[in-house]
């Protein structure tokens, strides 16, 4: 998993001089559940199609002009390790900041699943 390569690709979008905010979200395994409960690692699975439908949405949103993701499945992640990275690139910080927390909760909410690993 690759930030730079996934900003790099989004800066050789033909669109790209629309551009003025590029925004990451790079999601890590944490040592501790929501619930408090020790976490040695975990594993994620994508519904790929849930996950194209999502991010087509997400490009369909006023002044978005580019979306990669990239995430690290089917394998076991221990704490620490990255698990998603998430690159919306924009025109205003105001459309960028709605289309990252709008399809980074509908990433997590219904296109992947984690089993989580406890101590």
């Amino acid at each position: 998993m690759d930030t730079q390569h996934l900003i790099d690709t989004v800066k050789k979008h033909p669109e790209f001089d629309r551009v003025g905010m590029i925004l990451c979200h790079n999601g890590t395994v944490r040592a501790t559940s929501r619930d408090g409960r020790r976490v040695k690692g975990l594993e994620v699975s994508v519904d790929h199609d849930r996950l194209n439908h999502i991010i087509a949405e997400g490009l369909r949103r006023p002044g978005i002009v580019a979306v990669e993701v990239s995430i690290a499945e089917n394998r076991y992640l221990p704490v620490g390790e990255d698990v998603m990275v998430l690159v919306v690139a924009g025109d205003v910080r105001e459309n960028v900041l709605s289309a990252m927390q709008s399809m980074l909760d509908a990433i997590k909410k219904t296109a992947t699943r984690k089993i989580e690993h406890f101590e």
